[in-house]
């Protein structure tokens, strides 16, 4: 199963392909789609919207996992996140993609079995997992992998619950 992982944000949005098979997952793809600071916001939007768009018509994952949105002490920056998850969630329930959304507690817990673990240990946990040679960047792109591995792991308990 592909699975893509989508960490949102406004200027920067990390992605990450995993493929996930039998009790194996391995990296497909992953890096991020950025909108330059000189377009309206809109354009950033659509932007955001039309790069990923393309993303998944060249992987054809068969779910998405996304980021929650946390809160964050710039309001300002907190909204327009929200507004790109919005536009991000609207675009794959129109493309009836599976959809799954996770707080970044629940990421870290299922990465790293602490849902406290600092970021860098949750970067070197993708490495680790996926057997990458070093830890991938930017950050935003490692969270995506991260959300990817997630979701892998949730659907492998929904598959093989604990009795």
């Amino acid at each position: 199963m592909l699975i893509l992982g989508i960490d949102p944000g406004y200027a920067t949005t990390g992605f990450g392909i995993i493929d996930s098979f039998d009790d194996q997952i391995k990296a497909v793809d992953y890096g991020v789609i950025t909108t330059s600071k000189d377009l309206p916001h809109g354009e950033r939007l659509l932007q955001t919207i039309n790069d990923l768009m393309e993303l998944i018509r060249e992987f054809h994952p068969d779910e998405v996992a996304l980021e929650e949105l946390f809160f964050s002490k710039n309001v300002t920056t907190a909204l327009k996140v929200a507004e790109c998850r919005g536009a991000i969630i609207y675009e794959l329930q129109r493309q009836k993609m599976a959809l799954s959304e996770y707080k970044p507690n629940q990421v870290k817990n299922s990465v790293c079995g602490y849902g406290s673990a600092p970021k860098i240990q949750v970067q070197k946990m993708v490495q680790i997992l996926l057997e990458l040679k070093q830890i991938p960047q930017p950050d935003d792109a490692a969270d995506a992998l991260a959300l990817a591995i997630c979701h892998a792991h949730h659907q492998k308990q929904k598959l093989n619950p604990v009795l």
